[in-house]
């Protein structure tokens, strides 16, 4: 009788309608093309990865400003920097957030070419948990016993990382951090995603255009002298971060909520097994415990959310 009673109720959670699958399916591809991204920036480490950095915000407004203009959405552009420029603390705070999830970037190109694609997945990993912590310092959220006990099992995976480190995972904490924040910026600000980044790399443009100059006038610049090969994997940095995006930004209009603490998760554990299986990165007995530590917390964690938003609903029908 008890497991008739559970498995009603795990139908009655996990029932979606057609639209909400077909958002499911996009959101997969937008993790599925994070969770790719390392094998794109190793075929550029061959590149340092400040002129990667600048091409990538370059080249992610040329593509998100033609985008908007063939969506013919440039007037609502300009009306979205208007209302901005009108709200000083909204306009200020886009621009912190633009340069945090600029040096996100660059971090995570970092990380890939430098052999620490564990690391970062580790970063993102830790990311959800974080921004849990930034929620009740800035939003005064309340967790449950389940949620706090979630953020510390992690907090006791990553002490045990930096004890056998001998450091903090400095990548892993400032991915995570710089991420968290940015998404706590973020969510006080309402404007639409594509609209959003062109916006963002607008912010940081000029640095991008700035640095890539300075690295042309010192002839250490690759994009003019290099194969056509990595030309035009520079240029397409830009595809390669709007295209996710988007994807992310139409399929969560239709996906349950609750389904994106287990989709979410599909994006670093991809930057794992890469790091580990393709690039031969180093994955000791260790890591392994204190990963599981972090896999167990954010299961806890994902879980309560599930039951908690099903609480929500059944009190609301």
């Amino acid at each position: 009788m008890l497991l008739f009673r559970v498995s009603k109720y795990v139908k009655k959670v996990f029932v979606l309608s057609a639209e909400e699958k077909q958002g499911i399916i996009v959101v997969v591809l937008a993790y599925a093309w994070w969770g790719f991204m390392p094998i794109y920036w190793k075929l550029l480490d061959h590149v340092a990865s400040g002129e990667i950095l600048s091409g990538r915000v370059i080249w992610s407004f040329v593509f998100t400003l033609i985008v908007v203009l063939l969506g013919r959405r440039f007037s609502v552009l300009i009306e979205d920097l208007k209302n901005l420029w009108k709200d000083k603390k909204s306009f200020w705070s886009l621009v912190l957030a633009s340069y945090l999830v600029t040096g996100n970037w660059f971090l995570y190109i970092f990380a890939v070419n430098e052999g620490y694609i564990v690391q970062a997945s580790l970063g993102y990993y830790i990311n959800p948990l974080l921004s849990v912590l930034l929620g009740i310092v800035f939003l005064k959220e309340k967790l449950s016993w389940a949620q706090k006990l979630s953020v510390l099992i992690a907090a006791t995976g990553v002490l045990l990382l930096t004890i056998s480190y001998g450091e903090i995972p400095w990548i892993a904490m400032l991915l995570a951090s710089t991420f968290a924040f940015y998404g706590l910026i973020k969510k006080r600000i309402t404007i639409d995603p594509l609209r959003g980044l062109t916006i963002e790399t607008l912010f940081v443009l000029p640095v991008a255009l700035a640095y890539f100059s300075y690295m042309v006038v010192a002839d250490q610049a690759v994009f003019f002298s290099s194969d056509f090969t990595t030309t035009i994997l520079l240029v397409f940095t830009g595809v390669a971060t709007a295209v996710p995006l988007v994807l992310f930004a139409k399929g969560t209009k239709t996906m349950p909520l609750y389904m994106s603490g287990f989709i979410q998760y599909i994006a670093p554990t991809l930057m794992l097994l890469i790091g580990i299986f393709v690039y031969g990165e180093k994955f000791s007995k260790i890591e392994f415990i204190s990963f599981s530590f972090i896999w167990v917390a954010l299961l806890l964690f994902t879980f309560s959310k599930i039951l908690e938003l099903r609480r929500k609903k059944m009190l609301i029908v």
